[in-house]
Parts: structure tokens; C-alpha cells; sequence
């Protein structure tokens, strides 16, 4: 059975007459004949009685009808939503961002972007870099955006903004009181660090790296899974922590933080998918800045701050 079929079913049956039906559609008038008969031959079943040169719909084609005006309502409706998407008026966007970009970057994004779009609606999930990354090379998210270059192969990755990074440490802590530190002074301090596989945690193993700090003997008090849960540990005093100067923004401003007096350090954010996964055209708006003048962006090229980097 197909739509073709059903559609020149109900024609006839509300012409009561294959000639008018065929015209109506403007097909021949033994095509038409021939899909009613091929429809009642396919199920074993009259769905008109044939008196005379005539045909009246039977109790059976009545049945039918309305559930063949159901499916053909139902493919209209299918018909307007492509329509529709292709217009972007509708539409669903997966998104798995890394918890500093989901906290303190993506919100004006998604703001803005259903400002431009309000009929676009998005499936915003949160994890680690690792976790996103997992999520689009599995599928299951159609975009990650993520603190740290991804190296797999199936994964496409793209700059759209640039993080900065600071370490910071509480008012009362005696690296606080230091006017200028060097690499001795983080070899010797306690940190508090966000847990492997996080986009922080792969920028402060960096910058250990570039530091030439020895990192096996770090002392390490604690490591944590969020930003929140750092900064406060940072706070009460058991530590100092690399992180992102936009998640310290709130505690720096009330005096319950104080960055160290290091240079700051440049990271960049990526925009990941799958390179060989569909990519909707909700996905591919998302993933670009052409539309500025409407102010739907989702991700944008420029760097939001630019500052010297640690070395």
C-alpha cells in the first residue's frame, strides 16, 4: 500500500466515479482504476460495489476512508514540518557542552540563538570534555563544545572562543601575600584540582607541563568534579586551583578569592561533531556566526578576552 494509492482511493471514493476521480488528479483513467483494483487484490477485500456502470462505496470502503484521510492528513503534517525545518521555524538541536562552557559561556548563546530562532528548541545535556566527547562520537549529540582539542578520528573540532585561565587561592593564604611567583612556589603549594578527563584539568597538566613542574610530587589535597565544589574548597583555604576566570568571577568580585599574581593563560573552546554523522541544518546554523545582523549565533570566532599566556 502506498500514499499514491490511498490518495486516488479516496478520490474516487468521494467522486463516486473513476472518470471525474482521474480527472480530479489528473492521471489517466486506467491508472487510477488500476491502483483501486490493486489496493482490494493486495488485501483481499471489495471496497466498492460495482452496479451497473457505476460504483457506490461499501460499508468496508467506508471504514477505510476515514482511516486513508488520517494517513494522508498525517503526511501533510509530515510534508509542513520538512517545510518547516527547512525554514528553521521548527526543529531540535542536541548539545553536550564541558561544565565551565555550559555554566558560564553557553547561556547568552542559547539566548540569543532562540531569540533568532524561538521555534528551535534544544536537548542541552552537561559532562566532563571526555564525556562530550564520547556523547558525538556515539551519536547521541548532535554538537559538543568542549575546553580542549579532541584527537579522534572520527571527530571534527573547531575554535569558536577563547577562555582565560588564572590561579587563584583565598585572601589569607600565604601565596596571597607574594608580589611576584615562579615555578618553585607552585612546586611547593597544595592544589585543588577538577577530576581527569575535564577540559581545567587537562589546561593545569599543561601548564605543569610548560612550568616544568614535577608532577608526581604535587602535593594534591583534593580533586573534585565541578567548578563550584573547587572554588570552595579553594575558598575555605586547603588550596590553590587553575581555573577559569569567568567561574571565579563572583567570589573574586566579593574578595572571597584573589588571583595570584601569574601571567594568565589562553585556552581556546571547541565546537566538536562527527565527521561522517548527518548534520541538520539547525546543526549546521548553530555551528557558525553567518547570521550576526539577527543576533542567533550560537558560537562565535572572536576570542572573548585576549591576555598573555603562561611560560
Amino acid at each position: 500500500m502506498t500514499l499514491e494509492q490511498l490518495r486516488m482511493f479516496v478520490a474516487v471514493a468521494e467522486h463516486q466515479h473513476v472518470t471525474r476521480a482521474a480527472k480530479f488528479l489528473n492521471m489517466t483513467q486506467s491508472t487510477v482504476s488500476a491502483a483501486v483494483l490493486a489496493l482490494e487484490q493486495r488485501h483481499g477485500v471489495a471496497l466498492f460495489d460495482r452496479v451497473g456502470r457505476s460504483i457506490i462505496l461499501n460499508q468496508t470502503g467506508r471504514v477505510f476512508l476515514e482511516r486513508a484521510k488520517r494517513v494522508l492528513a498525517e503526511a501533510r503534517a509530515a510534508e509542513a514540518a520538512l517545510d518547516d525545518l527547512t525554514g528553521l521555524r521548527r526543529g531540535e538541536l542536541s548539545v553536550m557542552a564541558s561544565l565551565t562552557i555550559a555554566a558560564y559561556w553557553l547561556p547568552r548563546r542559547l539566548a540569543a540563538f532562540h531569540a533568532g530562532y524561538p521555534g528551535i528548541k534544544f536537548d542541552v545535556r552537561i559532562g566532563n570534555t571526555e564525556a562530550v566527547a564520547d556523547a558525538v562520537e556515539a551519536g547521541s549529540v548532535e554538537i559538543g563544545l568542549v575546553e580542549g582539542r579532541i584527537n579522534r578520528a572520527l571527530i571534527s573540532s573547531s575554535a569558536v572562543a577563547t577562555d582565560e585561565l588564572i590561579v587563584v587561592a583565598s585572601p589569607g593564604h600565604a601565596l596571597a601575600r607574594k608580589k611576584r611567583l615562579g615555578g618553585a612556589h607552585l612546586q611547593e603549594a597544595t592544589w585543588v584540582l577538577r577530576e581527569p578527563g575535564s577540559g581545567t584539568r587537562l589546561a593545569f597538566e599543561t601548564l605543569a607541563e610548560e612550568m616544568h613542574l614535577e608532577t608526581a610530587s604535587l602535593e594534591v589535597v583534593m580533586v573534585l568534579p565541578s567548578n563550584e565544589a573547587v572554588l570552595g574548597t579553594v575558598e575555605a583555604g586547603l588550596g590553590i586551583t587553575l581555573t577559569s576566570r569567568s567561574a571565579a568571577k563572583a567570589e573574586l568580585a566579593a574578595g572571597l578569592l584573589v588571583e595570584l599574581p601569574l601571567p594568565s593563560r589562553l585556552r581556546p573552546f571547541f565546537l566538536i561533531r562527527h565527521k561522517e554523522r548527518f548534520r541538520s541544518k539547525v546543526g549546521e546554523l548553530a555551528g557558525t556566526w553567518t547570521n550576526r545582523n539577527r543576533g542567533a549565533q550560537l558560537v562565535r570566532n572572536e576570542p572573548e578576552r585576549t591576555r598573555s599566556s603562561f611560560g
